[in-house]
Order: C-alpha cells, then sequence, then structure tokens
C-alpha cells in the first residue's frame, strides 16, 4: 500500500512511499542482522572508501536533495540548500572517525598482586543492529547524525524515518546504496511511528536504539526498549539571557536568526529570551522591526526567508498557544497571524516564566519575552523547566558569562550567540527532561560502539 506526500504549503502531491507492516520491519531486522555480520568483517578503510564515495554522492544530488527537503518539509529553499550542502560533509567526518577506533592500553601491574606477565588492553567494536528514528523538521541531517557514524563503526542499521517526510531519507539512502553499500547494511521502512515503532525499538536482535523527537515518545521508547544502548534527543525550551551590559543589537541580530529559522520548527530554537529589565526597552525596539522583516510564503520562493509549519494542525497548535498565552495576561506585540500552514513571526512580552508559552516546547514562530531582576534571577529562570538542551547568553562581563557557563542547566551553554548554532562534530545533547546521550559525530560514533577489555595472561616472571 502506497501513501502519499504532500507539500504543507499547498497540498499538491509530490511523492508516493509504501506504508511498512510489522511483517517489515521483522524483514528489515533480519536483513540488518545478516548484513552486519558481512559489515562489520569489513576492514575500515573498505568501509571508508564506499562513506567517501556515498559522500560525493550527495554532494553531485545536493540540489535534488534540496528541492526535496523544501517540498516535503515546506522550509525555504535557501534553508534546504543550506541542510543539503552539509549532508555530503557529515558522512566524510563519519568516515573518518569511524575509521580511527582507538583503544587504550591497562596499567594492570598498579594493582596489588599482578606483575608485568599481563597484559591488557581496550578495543572498541560496533554494537551492532541500530534502529535510527528521525524527525521531521531536518529530514536529512537528523538522518545523517546518526546513520553516517552507525555505519562508519561497521554497524548495521534500519530506519524509520518521520512519516511526513521520507522522501528526502530515500534520495540519502540512494547515495548509500548507490555507492556501494552492501545489502541488508542500511534498511529503511515508512509509515506510522505509533504502528512501527514499538516493534522497532523492542526487538531483541537490536542492540542499539538512536531517536529524536518528543519527549513523550522518548520516555515510551525508553520503557520499552528493554536492555540495550538508548541515544534520546528530546525536547526543550531554549532560553536566551540579555543582561544589561550586553551588545543589544548583537543580541537582537542573533535572536531573530535563532527564533524562527525553519518557522521555530527547531529544538535548539530561540523560544525564551529572559531580559534585564534596565535594558527591555532598548531590545524589544532593536528585536522588533527585525522580526517584521522577515518574509515568509512560498518556500519555493527567492525572496523567502521562512517557510511553513510541516502541517496545518501544528499549526493551529502553534496559534492557539500564542492565543493562550495572551489570554494569560502576555501581550502579542507582532505576529501570530496564520494562514494555513503558515504563522507570521511572532513576539510575546510579559510572558509569566510559570505558563504554558515558557514551560512547554512551542516548536513555533515565536519568542516569549520574560523580564529578570538581576543576572542570578535571569539564571534562575533560565533553568526553570524540566528542559535543559542548549541555552544563550548575552554579556560583556567574562566574570558571569563564566558563571552562566558552570551554572546553567544545559547541554549546550553559547555565549554570546543562541542555542541555534552546532558545528557537525561538536557534542551534542541535553540535561534534565531534553534527552540521553550525546550526537554529534565523534560522540555518537562513541554511542554507536562497546568497549571491550583484553586481558592476554602469561607466567610469571623469574
Amino acid at each position: 500500500m502506497l501513501e502519499e506526500i504532500r507539500s504543507p504549503y499547498d497540498g499538491r502531491v509530490i511523492g508516493q512511499v509504501p506504508l511498512s507492516t510489522l511483517e517489515d520491519v521483522d524483514r528489515a531486522i533480519t536483513d540488518a542482522v545478516n548484513g552486519f555480520e558481512i559489515w562489520h568483517r569489513t576492514p575500515a578503510h573498505l568501509r571508508f572508501a564506499i562513506m567517501m564515495q556515498a559522500a560525493k554522492l550527495s554532494d553531485d544530488r545536493q540540489e535534488e536533495i534540496a528541492q526535496i527537503i523544501s517540498s516535503e518539509c515546506g522550509k525555504s529553499l535557501v534553508e534546504a540548500r543550506g541542510e543539503a550542502s552539509r549532508s555530503g560533509e557529515i558522512i566524510r567526518l563519519a568516515a573518518f572517525e569511524g575509521s580511527q577506533l582507538y583503544g587504550d592500553t591497562l596499567p594492570l601491574d598498579a594493582n596489588k598482586g599482578t606483575g608485568l606477565e599481563k597484559l591488557g588492553f581496550t578495543i572498541r567494536q560496533p554494537v551492532g543492529v541500530v534502529v535510527a528514528i528521525s524527525p521531521f523538521n531536518y529530514p536529512a541531517l537528523l538522518v545523517l547524525h546518526k546513520i553516517a557514524p552507525a555505519l562508519a563503526t561497521g554497524n548495521s542499521v534500519v530506519l524509520k524515518p518521520a512519516r511526513t517526510t521520507p522522501l528526502t531519507a530515500i534520495a540519502i539512502w540512494k547515495c548509500f546504496i548507490d555507492a556501494g553499500l552492501p545489502d541488508g547494511v542500511l534498511n529503511l521502512v515508512t509509515g506510522s511511528g505509533s504502528l512501527l515503532g514499538d516493534a522497532l525499538v523492542s526487538d531483541p536482535r537490536v542492540r542499539k536504539v538512536s531517536f529524536t523527537g518528543s519527549t513523550v515518545t522518548g520516555t515510551k521508547i525508553a520503557a520499552k526498549a528493554g536492555v540495550k544502548k538508548i541515544s534520546l534527543e528530546l525536547g526543550s525550551s531554549c532560553p536566551v539571557v540579555v543582561l544589561d551590559d550586553a551588545d543589544i543589537e548583537l543580541a537582537a541580530d542573533s535572536v531573530t536568526l535563532g527564533g524562527y529559522i525553519n518557522a521555530g520548527q527547531v529544538c535548539i530554537s530561540v523560544q525564551r529570551v529572559i531580559v534585564h529589565e534596565r535594558v527591555m526597552a532598548n531590545f524589544i525596539d532593536a528585536i522588533t522591526p527585525r522580526v517584521a522583516a522577515i518574509k515568509i510564503g512560498d518556500p519555493g520562493a527567492a525572496e523567502t526567508k521562512v517557510g511553513t509549519l510541516i502541517s496545518e494542525a501544528e499549526a493551529k497548535r502553534v496559534e492557539s498557544a500564542i492565543q493562550d498565552s495572551v489570554k494569560e495576561g502576555a501581550k502579542l506585540i507582532l505576529g501570530g497571524e496564520r494562514s494555513g500552514t503558515l504563522i507570521t513571526p511572532a513576539i510575546l512580552t510579559g510572558v509569566d516564566p510559570k505558563s504554558a508559552m515558557a514551560q512547554e516546547e512551542l516548536f513555533g514562530p515565536a519568542i516569549a519575552i520574560t523580564s529578570a531582576e538581576s543576572a542570578n534571577h535571569a539564571i534562575a529562570l533560565a533553568n526553570s523547566t524540566d528542559f535543559g538542551l542548549g541555552a544563550g547568553v548575552f554579556t560583556k562581563d567574562i566574570n558571569y558569562a563564566i558563571q552562566a557557563a558552570r551554572e546553567i542547566e544545559a547541554g549546550i551553554v553559547h555565549i554570546n550567540w543562541t542555542p541555534l548554532w552546532r558545528a557537525d562534530l561538536m557534542p551534542y545533547g541535553g540535561l534534565k527532561s531534553s534527552g540521553v546521550g550525546k550526537e554529534g559525530v565523534r560522540s555518537t560514533v562513541e554511542e554507536m560502539t562497546e568497549v571491550k577489555t583484553i586481558i592476554l595472561h602469561g607466567k610469571a616472571w623469574n
């Protein structure tokens, strides 16, 4: 049975994909088990060569992949091209890191009762079959941050992309297949996460689950997965602190970028802006015209900076959240108007830090501004949610920068920038309810391997 994939902008059919069944899941895992037997015995230099060819194909097909991303995800073509342009580089980074699996020698003779007759060392080896479940918002990058390190280190993979954006995943899959990846090493199932998810994560043949999505779904996966390695990249409500000594123009520019890229559908998007009360008026005066100038509309148009939300249902949810915040006492000073799947970029001020707009992940094009009485008050507000993925702090005071870096409860803290910045090699992951484990190519290589200790026993020396 085939399912139509439609553009969230105009509803046109842009492709069809099979709706996988539970039988397809079982077959994919079986194929992955067989593929692993071949792939993990393939020397690293041969895996490296195939990965590099996949990277080249990704580069060659960059415009095609960008067009697919924009069409099925609704993000502007400018943003889609930026995403597609990073795909080949992620594969190359993973190819290198995955071919460099160093171990350690162990100082066994430091332990009383053990002499020089024993030799100990560690080796890293692939975990086995990996299930990768990816979201819609970055349908190329977030697929590759899972599958590229997994493949580079000798694992086999069953990939389940978001139901709304499978065409990008298929295009990425073809790059690896056309590069010469053996049968069964990279498998793809498409369709309903609620139908397929439990079977994918609970199968005992699966040794690693990597998931990016909501905290609610991540919690369910953790309960279902059983004894296996798990990485969970979950929700957030990222804070940005603007202190009274901050460069207001820099802060306004950065928040304008960080709050609205991909229509705010980014886990590290700026959601809460905590501004020192002494510079509140200056900050609002600086950011309002910048946000008002953001051009939204047809994702394929050259002048469009921000496209659609992924569906009309999501757009209605975000619209309702904005309206509810106003009812609770916030002031909507700009935007928040919906037309189908488009929402004009919104700014809310006077947002209660205990309200849903501050406490829950919005995943939409709006920022919630709250005032702080002092630097310490700002840190307390930044830490006031269950989430802890990313945070940003704007200040010229190195003392406060160090304090904020140590005390803000987030996996990534940016000084004089917003959380919406990522280098593909850096560790990426949150604290508290924002997840378990780290991504970023080097970190993911560690997540996709296991350490084995080897002890060689000789005779005692005379």
